[in-house]
């Protein structure tokens, strides 16, 4: 969940770092610190945000060629400057920044503390600090004492270590993503390539348990053993993550939906056809959280489509089941950054009973993507606000889209009408651009509800995994309690909420279950709840019970998903700004969830 990041060269090293460590906040924003190493080993560190806290930090004196920095997302310990990364070893010659979680820490904390060794902070990272300054005794080449320390490791993690007297960083990589730039005369390790990407776009991607010498050049170690370099070459197109006119990277990336779908419609069209499997006969579907609801969708889409029932688990207890798979079961694993520790780790098991895993991911270089046995890569672009927007709605359309090109091959399909789906889904990104120029009307909706303490969101058919995802948008960045149901189950159990404090967001649009949503927002009503409707444009009979509505262009059902979520993912930013929240950066969460 962290972020990490070093630099070697010869660069104005506190420079290097503050931008470098700037582009990783989305991955945590507790605290942040920094070290450098001339003649000794230089900290600075401090509680807050990155950009807060770039005002007030003096980093001139943070001198030296090398150094490594880290935003934190506290796993272990509270949020304090002492907790805050880099950790020290007792006698301050050895520095490391982690992320990910060292699992049997507290086994090896007793055991340090027992052989003299002083702790400063509650965290596990602070562990290794104290683990390779007692390796270094013995062995005084610094890649084999940091593998020694490595051998009595236990959990998912990515550090980077700089010790004094050693013209070299040494990065590893166990469950968590690290990845080393490499530029000219100047080198980088990093959680993610937006890091370095100003620099150099050629990168060595690092796999598990492997070690990253970061020296006058990079070697790659494994077990001891070196293997050869590959550096590829990071297409930086879609990278840049500027503000522009937007005031917040939420708002910038709701707007770029209508290009993000169409670029996703013509590249998933293409790497569709080169996708090869066996007969199935199960598929399951694995992610969490926002991509978890996309796969609730996509189960429908394979009723629709392909006639075929898909199940829908999360990965978090995916990995922990005894579940039945074998090599007639496609596993779908779907996740925005691929770097998601529940889903690798879901992926993992599925391939080792045999499953084939198709992936579905945003970044092409991941470790999903690497260890799926085959990828279809949205083209959502970089996705900064930690609120998943543009990522979601290039996930469900990549989804539809593979169930209607395997449609295609099943009897009795009608070639005609699967055109002309087609090209309606190729439309929809207009659709997305008629919604959007409703934003002055969601906003006058908004500004009634804001103050409100509790919301319901509810639909079914397509729009319920939509209800769902709508509550958790307003949850990640408002704060405000909400829960997504199904219309249907507002009687068992629900509707005893119901008051005039507790508003009901239907997703009310003309489908097939029109009227069934149309009575359950009835027995809102009689009961004194207030309704937002969100209704297909022109439908006059929805604004007779609903207190107020927002419309949107009448579309296919099947569609419907991705042309209603951007009205609750507007509703969700305005509410959230309306009461002050900081909407990029929500308390307590972080774009890649890294640890379990």
């Amino acid at each position: 969940m962290c972020g990490i990041f070093g630099y070697k060269g010869e660069g104005k090293t506190a420079e290097i770092l503050l931008e470098g460590i700037s582009k990783l906040d989305y991955r945590g924003y507790d605290s942040v610190g920094f070290a450098t190493l001339d003649k000794k080993i230089h900290v600075k560190k401090g509680v807050g945000k990155i950009g807060v806290l770039k005002k007030k930090m003096d980093l001139s004196w943070l001198i030296g060629g090398m150094g490594i920095s880290q935003t934190r997302w506290a796993t272990h310990g509270k949020v304090t400057t002492a907790n805050a990364h880099p950790h020290l070893s007792c006698d301050g010659n050895v520095a490391v920044v982690h992320n990910g979680i060292i699992e049997n820490f507290e086994e090896i904390k007793v055991e340090l503390i027992a052989s003299g060794h002083v702790f400063r902070s509650e965290t596990d990272s602070e562990v290794l600090a104290h683990l390779i300054e007692d390796a270094l005794k013995k062995e005084k080449v610094l890649s084999k004492a940091v593998a020694g320390v490595l051998k009595g490791l236990q959990g998912r993690y990515a550090f980077v270590v700089m010790v004094k007297g050693y013209d070299e960083m040494i990065g590893v990589r166990n469950g968590s993503p690290l990845v080393v730039g490499v530029g000219d005369g100047e080198s980088f390790v990093a959680s993610d390539v937006h890091a370095f990407m100003k620099h150099t776009n050629k990168a060595v991607v690092l796999d598990d348990g492997e070690m990253a010498v970061v020296g006058d050049d990079v070697s790659v170690l494994v077990d001891g053993s070196e293997r050869k370099v590959e550096i590829q070459e990071i297409n930086v197109k879609g990278m840049e993550s500027d503000l522009g006119k937007f005031p917040h990277y939420m708002l910038k990336e709701i707007y770029e939906q209508p290009e993000t779908l169409s670029k996703t419609f013509a590249s998933v069209g293409d790497q569709i056809k080169k996708l090869r499997m066996k007969p199935l006969h199960r598929i399951v579907i694995i992610a969490c959280g926002t991509a978890y609801y996309a796969g609730l969708v996509g189960s429908y889409y394979f009723e629709k489509f392909l006639k075929f029932p898909a199940d829908v688990q999360y990965a978090s207890e995916f990995r922990y089941r005894d579940v039945v798979l074998d090599d007639k079961t496609l596993v779908i694993a779907i996740s925005q950054s691929g770097e998601t520790a529940d889903t690798l780790a879901a992926v993992d098991k599925a391939k080792a009973k045999g499953a084939f895993v198709l992936s579905i991911c945003n970044v092409a270089h991941s470790t999903l993507v690497r260890e799926s046995n085959f990828s279809l890569h949205t083209q959502a672009g970089q996705e900064v606000g930690v609120a998943s927007t543009k990522a979601f709605t290039s996930q469900v359309l990549t989804l539809l889209m593979f169930c209607m090109y395997y449609a295609k091959h099943k009897e009795g399909f009608n070639r005609e009408k699967g055109v002309m789906e087609m090209h309606e889904v190729a439309s929809v990104g207009e659709k997305v651009l008629e919604v959007l120029k409703s934003y002055d009307a969601i906003v006058k909706v908004a500004s009634k509800y804001s103050t409100h303490a509790n919301f319901l969101f509810l639909g079914r058919g397509y729009l319920y995994p939509i209800a769902l995802e709508g509550a958790l948008k307003l949850k990640e960045i408002s704060y405000i309690h909400a829960e997504g149901q199904s219309a249907a189950e507002l009687k068992h159990g629900p509707i005893a909420l119901i008051d005039k404090n507790m508003p009901s967001v239907f997703l009310a649009l003309q489908d097939d279950l029109y009227d069934k949503v149309l009575n359950n927002m009835q027995e809102v009503k009689s009961r004194g709840g207030k309704i937002i409707a969100i209704a297909t444009k022109g439908d006059k009979k929805i604004g007779k019970i609903a207190d107020d509505v927002i419309y949107v262009p009448k579309t296919s059902d099947y569609l419907s998903p991705i042309v209603s979520v951007v009205v609750l993912q507007v509703l969700a930013y305005v509410i959230a700004l309306q009461r002050g929240c900081d909407i990029d950066k929500p308390r307590n969460l972080a774009k890649v969830v890294t640890v379990e």
